[in-house]
């Protein structure tokens, strides 16, 4: 203990999700003793759990479905939209390119985000990758909803399909996800998932072509 900070050399990595076993790493996990919770780490928090993440038995899977909750709300927004300001207008081209930008700018912002809150959390905890801190799971989940299509109503099989991809991919943590958790702080624990949801999105991508190419 130096001062008002606790080190811990060696810390136990949290798994945000129960089936997988927990990890040790020798990242030096900082804590600062407080007297209060400031408002920045209530919005850490708030971020960071998605208001899910202490729910019982896998909080990784909840954070997966508070994503695809989102992935849906964000479609039917944009059938309104679409709806609204594209149909007849001739804009269809320019408006699925918005569309796309905006999304992305979206998850971006979310992942980002989420760094910054999961690094916080980690510093008030004392833990490596808390089982709270679900933030990674939405955004890994975001990014494999990314390929679906834009155009036309929800495909909700592709999008069982992309759940189930992310779940596998964030559960059995294939070269080089695994190793990306000893990253330091905020950075450790957004990076695997961040790849598992680009190695979840390039399955759902074929599966996407070869459905697609099925019904039409």
């Amino acid at each position: 203990m130096t001062g008002n900070r606790v080190v811990t050399p060696m810390a136990t990595k949290e798994s945000s999700d129960e089936f997988n076993p927990p990890v040790v790493t020798t990242d030096v996990v900082i804590t600062k003793r407080r007297v209060a919770l400031s408002p920045k780490d209530y919005l850490a928090r708030a971020i960071a759990t998605c208001g899910v993440g202490y729910l019982p038995l896998a909080p990784g899977t909840w954070g997966s479905i508070f994503a695809v909750g989102l992935y849906l709300l964000w479609q039917l927004l944009k059938m309104e939209f679409f709806r609204a300001f594209g149909e007849g207008h001739g804009i269809h081209g320019r408006f699925i390119s918005l569309w796309f930008a905006c999304t992305l700018v979206g998850v971006l912002c979310i992942t980002m985000a989420g760094l910054w809150a999961a690094n916080r959390v980690e510093a008030l905890s004392g833990r490596k990758d808390p089982s709270t801190v679900v933030i990674d799971e939405v955004a890994g989940q975001l990014i494999t909803f990314l390929v679906l299509p834009i155009v036309g109503p929800i495909q909700w099989t592709l999008v069982i399909a992309g759940f189930l991809l992310f779940r596998a991919f964030d559960i059995w943590k294939p070269y080089p996800i695994r190793r990306l958790e000893s990253l330091e702080a905020g950075l450790g624990v957004m990076a695997d998932d961040v790849l598992a949801g680009a190695y979840a999105a390039t399955v759902l991508a074929l599966l996407t072509s070869a459905y697609l190419f099925w019904i039409f």
